[in-house]
């Protein structure tokens, strides 16, 4: 196909109106309404992109709080001219929700299920409502929403339906528009029109549905000859509800559903107020084979017969994701279970029913039919529910794992979503591979197989060539989807990369048809313009995030030197190989920052709110701004000089990163390695350096150097817990809330007390390095500030502890003093003076590491500072040699434990245990470790309370401006489950925890290492 370029050089729906309009706009919304009015230059960033490679900037972003809001801003909008994009989680793959409009934010307030009829298994919803919340809903009437796709913790039932979406068992239940009953939607006019079957419309509705009878009578011979025949055609206006195309008709008895004409319409129609959704029984029992192939196109060709048993899903991991997968840690040992040899794909063939003992027949059918296809010994039969949920996790994970290549060239989207007919899926993947190897790239295949809907993702830079080899590509991938009368379109939708095709897909005429369905709903072109209808070239760069050196406005970075190392990111790949150069030669004016943070795809993984703690801040507010996709945004605009001058360290950037906790939940969670925490370390040193630093930043800096003096005359400082008036005056000199008790200062700190409480539990340097030397059981005791100064008893348990277990113990010290990590110096902006600290620590602990001596410490944020940011300090290997020994208490027991090295006597479980994990253990994978630490005591049977962060998050949740967010979080799951169960005993190893749960619920938390010192048999 060809499009004169001429004509798209301004497409509607890219270009903003008169300043003077969205100024007026701003200021009726803000009398009018009760949402938030987001017009400045920040907000409307971090609403410009979604999950594809594009990017818009809208007129602004507006979060309603009611229907009354919604209904008066598409009225001021209307009167203004000013087009409206409704959104939901912002992660659609093709630009459906970038646009120059005022964006309208469903997922923060209209998320709730309005009802739901277990009977007629069906549900309403509002469309801010995520799939996974209402399934967890729907679970206790043994019912699901079965339109299952990989981004459940995130994606809304709004913008499912927007894309009609599908999912792994699509085959079996069908896609979104075979699952909507109804939908109730203000058209452009203001008009609430309900959309639902025929018989049941009001007079609006029936004559929108008469009008497309009338197109589809009109276009019956052209749509035989031009409509894809294949159930996963998603593109375009369901002309078809009056005359179906589809291999799987909308509804079960061949009625019409007027709703259908919005499903897969991606706004353009009309806004979304409500759906009601066709609900199914949730299957009690699952079993799942898994089919090794030798060769890819065998995988392909066998796809065809295996669907012919029922599975209600067939899905594909090929050998490149196989290896990714088994090179990461958290996935290696599941994909093992799936392996036989070394197969070039696995198909994952899911059977599902009422009762696992009744599935088990179809999957010895489907180890009959591998025989018979000639490969024999190729299924993995897999029963265990456990065993089947983490291998779908790791197939959900295969967008994410492709995604984290490090470099300027990605995987891009664009011809992922092409469907073609089952027979076909063998050599349209063939000629698809020879395409990409053609314009020097490669492509990994993932998904859906079942319905010839297969994941691939070239290798592109959209910085420099990218755009063109796209297109390329695109044509050529087009003329394969043509020959085996496929979908263009078979998942994601159309939006920007694809809208340019529908003309193509469907002929002029139906085109025309299209144009006709939007003018009847939607004829002022109010609804998200320049989507299905007169799209942009899907190639025009000064559409993308990214813009080429030919864009009007070319990406570029600023120049920035950083204060941490962040070369590992500046890097270039080969698209074929996936080979990386050498840190510090990708050409990064930031020195690798701005290469990380632009790893966000803005996939939305941090706006899910399941098991984890990504992203505590955005779980409170629900702001798109204090969300890790929300500040990786703002600072890619800021370093790519699109925010103006000294946009990174401005008061605007401040506000973004300001309730980032510094968790590190992303740094484990984000798919793509986006780690805020440690941006916001980088960040914060920069600022201060411009805006300087306030006393309460200094006394929470230096604490470390000032703690042995100031435990000397403790009953002075703790005036201020106890003197009425006190503490509102420290809030108003200092900033630390009035509502928040302080921690305690003692006189018996650690080091005090070592030569007479702990007399006999440690040895000097050279006593530990000889016994070392002899093989014997030793370790160093890293005594953070906080468990040394404040907890000193936390020190000594650890220590009865490990010397009960026959381990020598050190402590590394200096003179008057302790050594710190640096940590609070991080967290208050002072990196040069972090440096100073950590370099110190590490430099007295090299010996012993070098020496192989177990570093162990039991402040989880102090002693994960040595596996984490001391790495990007500039120290070198030393600081290596550090990490590679540094363990925390619970990860050191259960290490020597499993070793066999390590045995206690200890008396039973009196009391039920709960367990608080700290976030930086969650981050690191320490949470197993202490769970096993925990059942070594007989009788213990540890709960894991499932929390994000709490609250705390060292000095933050002191803070007066922080207060209500930090206790909003701990009220979020912590306390409450504390609060259910006041017969446990609470175990949090972090000392800010401790102190949010003794502050928040009136309970004593204690240190792992006390609950074994207390059950230790004397």
């Amino acid at each position: 196909m060809r499009i004169d370029p001429a004509s798209h050089m301004q497409p509607a729906g890219t270009v903003l109106p008169p300043n003077d309009t969205c100024e007026l706009l701003a200021r009726r919304l803000r009398t009018d309404t009760q949402g938030e009015v987001l017009f400045d230059d920040g907000s409307r960033g971090r609403y410009a992109t979604d999950a594809s490679i594009y990017q818009i900037t809208p007129v602004g972003a507006f979060v309603p709080t009611n229907e009354r809001d919604i209904a008066t801003a598409i009225d001021i909008a209307r009167d203004l001219r000013v087009p409206v994009l409704a959104r939901g989680g912002g992660t659609s793959q093709c630009g459906q929700t970038t646009g120059a409009a005022l964006v309208i934010d469903n997922s923060k307030h209209f998320r709730k299920v309005l009802d739901v009829n277990v009977e007629e298994c069906t549900a309403t919803v509002e469309p801010g409502l995520v799939l996974d919340h209402l399934n967890a809903q729907l679970k206790p009437h043994g019912l699901w929403y079965p339109v299952d796709v990989s981004t459940s913790a995130q994606a809304t039932l709004g913008g499912m339906a927007g894309n009609n979406s599908c999912g792994s068992r699509s085959i079996a239940y069908g896609n979104m528009v075979h699952n909507v009953l109804g939908a109730s939607a203000w058209l452009s006019s203001g008009e609430l029109v309900e959309f639902g079957p025929v018989g049941t419309l009001g007079a609006r509705a029936a004559g929108i549905a008469q009008f497309v009878h009338g197109l589809a009578q009109e276009h019956r011979d052209a749509m035989a000859q031009h409509w894809p025949k294949v159930m996963r055609r998603v593109a375009g206006y369901n002309l078809d509800i009056f005359d179906n195309q589809s291999e799987r008709p909308y509804t079960a008895d061949g009625s019409v559903n007027l709703a259908h004409l919005l499903i897969g319409a991606e706004g353009t129609l009309a806004y979304t107020r409500s759906l009601k959704l066709k609900l199914a029984p949730l299957p009690r029992a699952k079993v799942l084979g898994i089919v090794n192939f030798p060769t890819f196109h065998a995988a392909m060709d066998a796809a065809q017969h295996i669907v012919k048993l029922g599975p209600t899903a067939v899905e594909l991991v090929d050998r490149t994701m196989i290896e990714l997968s088994l090179a990461n840690p958290a996935f290696k040992p599941t994909v093992e279970t799936a392996l036989i040899g070394k197969p070039a794909a696995i198909l994952l063939v899911e059977f599902s029913g009422a009762d696992k003992a009744a599935l088990l027949p179809q999957l010895k059918q489907l180890v009959e039919l591998m025989g018979d296809l000639g490969l024999p010994g190729s299924v993995v039969e897999m029963a265990d529910d456990a065993r089947q949920k983490n291998l779908w996790e790791v197939r959900k994970a295969g967008l994410n794992i492709m995604m984290s290549l490090k470099g300027d060239g990605k995987p891009v989207s664009f011809i992922e979503d092409c469907a073609v007919p089952l027979e076909h899926l063998a050599e349209y993947t063939d000629g698809l591979t020879e395409v990409f190897a053609k314009y020097g790239s490669r492509g990994t295949w993932y998904a859906h197989a079942s319905v010839g809907t297969l994941h691939v993702r070239p290798i592109l830079d959209m910085r420099a060539d990218g755009g063109a080899k796209m297109r390329a590509i695109a044509e050529e991938a087009s003329a394969l989807v043509r020959k085996y009368k496929g979908a263009f379109s078979g998942e994601h939708g159309d939006g920007l990369c694809r809208g340019e095709w529908i003309e193509w897909q469907f002929g002029p005429a139906i085109n025309e048809a299209f144009r006709a369905i939007k003018q009847q709903l939607d004829p002022i072109g109010l609804f998200n313009p320049g989507k299905i209808i007169d799209p942009p070239r899907m190639d025009d760069g000064a559409l993308f995030r990214f813009a080429p050196p030919t864009a009007p406005k070319p990406y570029r970075r600023i120049e920035l030197k950083p204060v941490l190392d962040w070369s590992g990111w500046n890097v270039n790949a080969d698209p074929v190989t996936e080979l990386t150069t050498a840190p510090g030669t990708g050409g990064d004016s930031t020195g690798g920052l701005a290469k990380a943070v632009e790893m966000c795809n803005n996939n939305g993984h941090c706006r899910k709110f399941d098991a984890g703690t990504m992203c505590p801040s955005y779980r409170v507010t629900r702001d798109e701004q204090h969300l890790t996709r929300g500040r990786a945004n703002t600072l890619r605009l800021a370093l790519s000089g699109q925010l103006g001058a000294d946009a990174f360290t401005s008061e605007a950037m401040h506000d973004t990163m300001d309730l980032c906790v510094g968790c590190k939940g992303c740094k484990r969670d984000c798919p793509t390695g986006v780690d805020m925490a440690k941006m916001k370390v980088e960040f914060l040193d920069h600022y201060k350096k411009r805006h300087g630093h306030t006393l309460k930043d200094k006394l929470v800096a230096y604490m470390p150097d000032y703690a042995h003096r100031a435990s000397r005359m403790p009953w002075l400082l703790n005036l201020r817990n106890r003197v009425p008036g006190a503490a509102w005056l420290g809030e108003k000199m200092l900033g630390f809330s009035a509502k928040r008790s302080l921690p305690e200062w003692r006189t018996d700190t650690f080091w005090r007390g070592k030569d007479t409480v702990a007399a006999g539990l440690f040895s000097d340097q050279a006593s530990v390095l000889a016994a070392a030397a002899r093989g014997e059981k030793v370790a160093v005791l890293f005594v953070d500030t906080f468990n040394g100064t404040f907890e000193s008893e936390n020190v000594f348990a650890a220590a009865r502890v490990l010397h009960a277990a026959g381990y020598a113990l050190h402590t590394v010290e200096k003179g008057g003093g302790h050594h710190c990590c640096g940590r609070t110096f991080l967290a208050s902006g002072m990196v040069d003076e972090a440096k100073v600290r950590a370099g110190a620590l590490i430099d007295a602990l090299l010996p012993l590491a070098q020496a192989g001596v177990p570093i162990v410490g039991l402040e989880p944020s102090c002693l994960l500072t040595l596996r984490d940011e001391t790495l990007v300090m500039g120290f070198g290997d030393k600081a290596q040699v550090v990490a590679k020994q540094a363990l925390l208490f619970e990860e050191f027991i259960a290490r020597e434990r499993k070793a066999g090295r390590f045995e206690l006597a200890l008396k039973p479980a009196t009391a039920p245990i709960l367990l608080h994990g700290h976030c930086h253990q969650k981050a690191f994978g320490a949470v197993t470790p202490i769970m096993e630490v925990l059942k070594l005591i007989p009788g213990a049977e540890p709960e894991l309370i499932e929390s994000s962060c709490c609250g705390m998050a060292g000095s933050f949740g002191y803070e007066a401006s922080h207060f209500e967010v930090s206790m909003q979080m701990a009220e979020a799951s912590l306390l409450p489950a504390i609060r259910a169960r006041p017969d446990a005993i609470v175990v949090a190893d972090g000392t800010s925890c401790r102190h949010q749960i003794e502050d928040g619920a009136q309970r004593e938390a204690v240190h792992v290492a006390v609950l074994l010192a207390r059950h230790m048999m004397l």
